[in-house]
Formats: structure tokens, sequence, C-alpha cells
């Protein structure tokens, strides 16, 4: 990941060029990464948790699809995160499902 966002950066220019798109969802899919362990561990809002996961599935894809105009080796070295994320997501929905009286 981190990677892929220095190839982003490199090749377009930094947030002055055209990468400056990519680069900000590039941070925000990282916030959104962040922010998934407190929802789920220490609030234990597991509902939210998912629904959290979602909306990184979906800017981890349009960061991805912005990546790849610019460097199309950056955009397939986050596809392995997709991945990960998309099933961490489906562990989580089936969690949330188990403990719905809880959520």
């Amino acid at each position: 990941m981190g990677y892929a966002s220095y190839l982003v950066w490199r090749d377009g220019g930094g947030f002055q060029g055209p990468a400056k798109l990519p680069l900000i969802l590039y941070g925000s899919q990282l916030a959104l990464n962040w922010a998934w362990s407190p929802i789920f561990f220490r609030a234990h809002r597991i509902g939210l948790a998912f629904g959290e996961m979602i909306l990184m599935g979906l800017n981890i894809a349009l960061c991805i699809q912005q990546f790849y105009p610019l460097n199309p080796t950056a955009a397939y070295l986050m596809i392995p995160y997709l991945g990960w994320i998309s099933f961490a997501s489906y562990l989580t929905y089936k969690m949330w499902e188990l403990n719905e009286k809880d959520d």
C-alpha cells in the first residue's frame, strides 16, 4: 500500500498534480482503516464496524480506479488489500449477524 501511494505520488506530481485526488482517497482509506478497530473492539459496535468496512471497501475500489491511469502497478498492488477487506467485511457481517441482539 505504501509503495503504491509512493508510485502515484511520484508519477502524478504529488499533491500539486493529477495525483491529488488519488492521494486524498488513499489517506481517507487509511483513516477508515484506523477507525475500524476502536469501533469494533472498544465500542463493541459490530454493525457500525460493518458499515464502516463497506465504506472502506468502496473507498479502496475508488483508490484503485484513480491509481490506474497514473501508475497501473500501483493499482495492482492495492488489489490484495481490497480482497482482504472484502473477506474481513464478510467476517464482520457474520459476527454482527450472530450477535445482533447485542448491537
